[in-house]
């Protein structure tokens, strides 16, 4: 999940002083508020595993200083991650929270903060025009884990994004609507 978010991060700082009100690529938000909702997640998933609810979503919400600069808020992204690393750490292996998506363990928690750093990262960085997909190495255990559909016999990064209706597969129609298995399996 750290190593995730520095690299995603270290990414984004190349694109700092570009126009980040534009579109992240093919979703409705800005790069801002991509980012903002990047940060929101993180730190959300970190509370919904500290809480854990079993039915609902927590009324914690997190946010990043809209008047700072780009680079002080991608030190956000990097605690948040931080701080569901360190809860993903501290939690027992029979700890379990709600998820809209199925309720979940540490180690799925820690896999949609990876899915949402990489994929949002990946939308942002089209926003901003920097060239950029993300590595099968962070993708691949995310992928197995919260993606049990996903098709086999693709790198893990273009599958990732295929799964989440940003790319296309050879073979593959493109997805239009989409979610990860959160459950514990």
């Amino acid at each position: 999940m750290v190593s995730a978010a520095e690299e995603c991060t270290a990414l984004l700082e190349r694109g700092a002083g570009r126009d980040w009100s534009r579109p992240a690529g093919d979703v409705d938000w800005s790069c801002h508020a991509t980012l903002d909702h990047l940060a929101l997640g993180l730190v959300g998933y970190a509370g919904l595993l500290t809480a854990r609810p079993t039915d609902r979503y927590i009324t914690l919400f997190a946010s990043l200083d809209a008047h700072a600069p780009v680079s002080t808020r991608l030190e956000g992204i990097r605690i948040a991650a931080s701080l569901l690393a360190a809860t993903v750490r501290a939690a027992a292996p029979g700890d379990r929270a709600w998820h809209l998506w199925g309720n979940s363990d540490a180690p799925g928690f820690a896999a949609m903060g990876v899915v949402e750093t990489v994929v949002h990262t990946h939308d942002i960085a089209r926003g901003l025009g920097l060239d950029w997909s993300p590595p099968d190495r962070l993708c691949a255990p995310a992928l197995e884990r919260l993606f049990p559909d996903a098709p086999a016999g693709h790198p893990a990064g273009p599958a990732l994004l295929w799964c989440t209706g940003r790319g296309v597969l050879p073979g593959q129609p493109r997805r239009e609507e989409w979610q990860w298995d959160g459950t514990v399996r």
